[in-house]
């Protein structure tokens, strides 16, 4: 039997982490607060912490975690920016994930997004619950003849490319490591960034979170942007640098934005704020463009993703357990 400690614990997490395969030998101990070196001391008698996206496991944190005498970070998610991985190394702290929980998920997540900002669905469904059926103001465009730019065909962009070719769309892609033969079967073009950027009508974001890669997208590669752009963001806020992307929202540069995260995503994402005020003045901002849709970080929510993120979740805290190799992909 392994204790393990989860933070930012929601109740689909406590009903799926309960049911997967294996979870009967898991003592858990579920927190709604985020992990972070003030809370780390509520790990205290486990041997495995759980975390999320904005849980923040930088090296006070693990310091603390250590010294309780957490052995396993286990993350319920693909991305571990934030973890101090050198650290947890350092302090011989195992560090697992979930590197492909369903690519299906976010992929669909991100075409839906596009076409409900596109159409206008979700302005069109508030008006007709109030007997407004006036059809002025919700004009969209065809997809069908247009260029999509896929920048980042790791699983989930290869999904989501071959979606997008069902409308009929000319697809470019842009990856430091192409899939070629993929591309090749698929009929996707690969090209350099900048010309993804200047060609595409829309671009769809499925890139890491990377030095590499934060702020993607800021002032600099907005203004070589196609005018008129639509940008689509699955993947990680702090791809899309907001106080940039702002700015070419009031011009016009920015056509429209479907966004599933935020770079500032803590203490606002996964939580209910109806009944606040919104401090943060970006998002706020944001909000109020009518060209402009938001989700909050709800790509990963399907039953079949959520039921994999469990069942490898599990499975990576019993190897843990019991010394044992952790699954090809996990192990950080």
């Amino acid at each position: 039997m392994i204790t393990c400690a989860v933070f930012e614990a929601k109740p689909y997490d406590r009903d799926y982490l309960a049911r997967a395969a294996g979870a009967e030998r898991v003592a858990w101990r579920f927190h709604e607060f985020r992990l972070g070196a003030t809370t780390a001391s509520a790990a205290q008698g486990a041997q495995a912490v759980c975390i999320f996206v904005n849980d923040r496991a930088d090296r006070e944190c693990l310091e603390v975690l250590a010294s309780l005498g957490v052995k396993i970070v286990a993350l319920r998610c693909a991305g571990h920016n934030n973890v101090d991985l050198a650290a947890a190394r350092a302090l011989g702290l195992a560090v697992v994930r979930v590197p492909a929980y369903s690519p299906y998920a976010v992929a669909e997540h991100a075409v839906g997004l596009l076409l409900t900002r596109n159409r206008k669905i979700h302005r069109a469904y508030n008006r007709v619950r109030e007997h407004n059926f006036s059809l002025s103001g919700l004009v969209g465009f065809d997809l069908h003849g247009k260029t999509v730019g896929i920048v980042g065909t790791g699983k989930i962009g290869r999904v989501a490319a071959e979606i997008f070719r069902g409308f009929g769309v000319r697809i470019l892609a842009y990856d430091p490591v192409p899939a070629r033969e993929w591309a090749a079967a698929q009929g996707v073009g690969y090209v350099e960034r900048d010309a993804l950027l200047a060609e595409s009508d829309i671009v769809s974001l499925h890139a890491p979170l990377l030095r590499e890669t934060h702020h993607l997208l800021d002032a600099g590669t907005l203004a070589r942007m196609k005018p008129g752009v639509f940008i689509v963001n699955t993947s990680r806020g702090q791809l899309v640098d907001t106080t940039a992307l702002i700015p070419a929202l009031k011009t016009g540069r920015v056509g429209g934005v479907a966004l599933d995260v935020y770079e500032e995503e803590a203490g606002v994402f996964f939580e209910d704020l109806s009944g606040e005020v919104l401090q943060d003045d970006e998002l706020s901002r944001l909000l109020a463009f009518a060209n402009v849709l938001i989700t909050a970080h709800q790509a990963f929510l399907p039953h079949e993703a959520l039921g994999e993120i469990a069942r490898v979740t599990n499975a990576n805290l019993l190897n843990g357990e019991t010394g044992a190799a952790f699954s090809p992909g996990t192990a950080l």
